[in-house]
């Protein structure tokens, strides 16, 4: 880990774009035609092994090593909940480990949820199964999840449960999403154009949904229909590799963590944010401190934006 003290300005960018369109890259120019645009989140670095929150000026207030770590959550009394490859853990601002859950031998967590009830919701891959752990540490609920894939790291990516109880299971590998009842009933499944890495339930009844390696994110109505999607290619300056988290915001603009594998690493922006009409109004680049940002929890909503819950 380097020092931010040690680093230049050109180790870090949070780029954003003027309305024009002009990206100012390299450092932040306070200038009128620099858009105000700016982001205080809490983030995972997959590859980095760790989580982390990032202030609107590009440094890191806070940051703890986690295995890989592929989801997280700022909680109301403050602390950080981060799901690991062999369970999820509650981190206090001390970094002490206040909770956790551990997944049995060979299983593998990609996903994690806060549940209202205090409970957290955990997707556990190579079992098959969602569980939700109490604050014993324990199983307090499980869901059996059927699963076709036959690479037990891929059989889950984002799983939430929503308001009226029903489970959202991105079954990777299979190409499309599950939805169960609270029973755990098997209600219907979606099929997509690509590996989903998240969906998220939004409160006009669309999911929007990310797609990994298809490069490709949409969103889709009550109907299933696309009424919105970013190709490849589309966001300016962000070819998607590997769209992973996303984040509605409550103007309708998306966040999006674009995942660099490979040949891609180190040579774009790690997330951005992109309007309906796909300009990119803020972007997060810091390759020195950063390896792959996988999710973003934006911590700078205001009040009136949380009531919905924070879509992501």
């Amino acid at each position: 880990m380097i020092p931010s003290s040690l680093l230049t300005r050109r180790d870090f960018t949070c780029r954003t774009v003027s309305a024009l369109g002009l990206a100012l890259t390299g450092f932040h120019l306070e200038t009128k035609a620099a858009a105000s645009i700016r982001h205080r989140f809490l983030c995972c670095d997959y590859q980095g092994n760790k989580v982390a929150i990032i202030a609107a000026d590009g440094s890191v207030e806070w940051e703890f090593p986690v295995q890989t770590p592929q989801d997280c959550w700022m909680l109301s009394n403050g602390n950080v909940l981060v799901c690991y490859r062999n369970g999820a853990q509650e981190v206090s601002h001390a970094k002490q480990i206040v909770w956790e859950y551990k997944t049995p031998e060979k299983a593998q967590c990609h996903s994690c949820q806060p549940l209202p009830d205090g409970r957290v919701l955990v997707a556990e891959c190579g079992l098959s199964r969602l569980v939700e752990a109490g604050r014993d540490g324990q199983i307090a609920k499980e869901i059996k999840v059927a699963s076709q894939a036959k690479n037990m790291g891929h059989q889950f990516r984002g799983t939430r449960k929503t308001s009226d109880g029903h489970y959202w299971v991105c079954l990777m590998d299979e190409k499309k999403i599950a939805e169960l009842s609270p029973e755990g009933t098997l209600l219907r499944e979606i099929p997509v154009d690509g590996f989903p890495h998240a969906a998220v339930k939004l409160p006009n009844g669309h999911l929007l949904i990310t797609l990994g390696t298809a490069g490709k994110v949409i969103e889709l109505d009550k109907d299933l229909k696309p009424v919105w999607q970013l190709g490849e290619n589309e966001a300016p300056g962000n070819p998607l590799r590997l769209p992973a988290g996303c984040q509605r915001l409550p103007n309708g603009n998306t966040i999006i963590c674009n995942y660099l594998p490979g040949e891609f690493m180190g040579k774009q922006p790690q997330a951005f944010e992109v309007t309906r009409d796909k300009k990119v109004v803020w972007e997060f680049t810091d390759h020195a401190r950063f390896k792959t940002v996988n999710q973003i929890y934006l911590l700078d909503l205001p009040g009136e934006g949380k009531k919905g819950g924070v879509l992501r």
